[in-house]
């Protein structure tokens, strides 16, 4: 039965739900406001490592922010998202399985790391210092390749039919008698049986104000502040030989706060990452460039309650502050500096044998930027995790922030990933459901096999 689909955003989450239904024969259109070929602003070319881009200023904006960074694939359901809310363990990990082959098939070469006795011994010696280690199956692909792992999964798909309609902006969703009927992209109205939102994280507030119009429930997610910290890789090596990025649980004792490391960079590159009206940190790392450096998060976690559950404006009002302080770049300070109670300065930097790899920065103090709760947490965990992998926690250690995880409003969803609107699906981080490439793609393929059953079945 013929039965057009409107996916609504190319990113992980859009692209694995439309090549499943492509390999189930439907209709599918693909509607994104980014080009085939979108023009940026390469954070490496200024730093004069950029090796590929074709020319350095051009990637393809099929793939969106999370196909953009540097392909962390985490294949374990409880990592990026917790799936298992919406299936067995059994039945996460095997779609887990069946996207990293995709991957396989479409470029990634990356090797997954084993899991055996080294990682016991790691998970003991974190006991030991009060942190709790949790060993996961990864891949890394690359940012430098990354791109042409987009190219030949769109290739593929638009030879199976699905279109791609980009440079168009999804305005709006039509919904008629309770059921989605199509969305106006720009001027044009494209009517289709089944809508799936796959927004991503920079379409989350339009998605959240739609929800509020269409009366599909929402609620606030906890937000993750912190920093990133710039080692020299030599003093992680031990760790991310084993685990490229190594997730460390830490629960602090003064506040009990949760603190927790993210997106680890093994002899990777420190970046920015801009917003609207504020500027935060990043981190990525290439196969065939690298840095002298490791770099990765360090977030605690924040919830509110009443009277104020509205953390994103929590997170940019923070934001907003570093940006002003900082003159519209992050802060950057010594550890062995905020230790000392004074602010850095290049020359105290320069001093350091932690050579930045990011400098479009400005020296200076982050405990002027982060809430003193927050810096507590931050200064506990780090000394904590120094126990665990000795050197992180060293005066030349580098901080730069700040560093936000925004989490999208969560869209309730069923276990299909459907709305309380008939046939109005929500995937992807976007829909606050995923917090990563692998739970992106994996609930694009759940909707996209609900869509596939009920075509089926007319």
């Amino acid at each position: 039965m013929s039965m057009k689909t409107i996916v609504v955003g190319a990113g992980p989450a859009g692209l694995f739900c439309a090549y499943e239904l492509a390999k189930a024969g439907a209709d599918v259109v693909v509607v994104d406001s980014g080009s085939s070929i979108e023009k940026r602003k390469c954070p490496m070319k200024s730093m004069g490592y950029c090796v590929k881009c074709n020319p350095c200023d051009l990637i393809h904006g099929v793939g969106g922010a999370g196909l953009f960074s540097d392909g962390k694939l985490n294949l374990d359901p409880r990592i990026g998202g917790d799936m298992l809310q919406f299936m067995r363990e059994v039945e996460a990990q095997r779609l887990i399985d069946y996207i990293d082959r995709i991957f396989s098939e479409h470029g990634v070469k990356g090797e997954r790391n084993v899991i055996d006795e080294r990682a016991e011994g790691l998970i003991r010696k974190a006991k030991m210092a009060g942190v709790r280690f949790i060993p996961i199956v990864q891949r890394h692909i690359g940012s430098d390749r990354l791109p042409d792992v987009i190219e030949s999964l769109k290739s593929y798909m638009e030879a199976l039919g699905v279109r791609f309609i980009l440079d168009k902006e999804v305005r709006d969703i039509e919904v008629s008698g309770g059921v989605a009927r199509g969305v106006v992209a720009g001027r044009e109205r494209i009517t289709g049986d089944f809508v799936v939102l796959a927004t991503g994280r920079g379409g989350a507030q339009w998605l959240a104000k739609k929800c509020m119009q269409m009366g599909i429930p929402t609620n606030y997610q906890p937000l993750d502040i912190g920093m990133r910290v710039e080692v020299p890789a030599e003093i992680m090596k031990e760790v991310t030989n084993l685990f490229w990025d190594p997730k460390f649980y830490i629960q602090t004792s003064q506040y009990d706060d949760f603190v927790r490391t993210f997106c680890t960079c093994p002899n990777g590159f420190v970046i920015s990452e801009s917003y609207n009206s504020f500027i935060c940190t990043n981190g990525h790392s290439m196969v065939s460039v690298k840095s002298e450096n490791t770099n990765f998060a360090l977030l605690v976690r924040v919830a509110l309650t009443h009277p104020v559950e509205n953390t994103t404006e929590y997170g940019e009002s923070i934001a907003r502050i570093a940006s002003t302080i900082g003159g519209g770049r992050p802060i950057l300070q010594r550890l062995g500096d905020l230790r000392a109670g004074r602010r850095s300065t290049w020359e105290r930097i320069k001093r350091s044998y932690v050579k930045p790899t990011f400098t479009y920065v400005t020296p200076g103090d982050v405990s002027m930027v982060l809430p003193g709760r927050i810096m507590t947490d931050l200064r506990e965990g780090l000394d904590m995790l120094n126990k665990v992998i000795p050197g992180v926690a060293e005066d030349s250690t580098l901080l730069y922030a700040p560093e936000i995880k925004f989490h999208a409003l969560r869209v309730n969803v069923n276990k299909n990933m459907e709305t309380n609107v008939k046939n109005l699906f929500a995937i992807g981080d976007g829909a606050g459901i995923s917090r990563g490439i692998i739970g992106a793609a994996l609930s694009g393929i759940v909707a996209a096999r609900e869509i596939a059953r009920r075509r089926k079945h007319g």
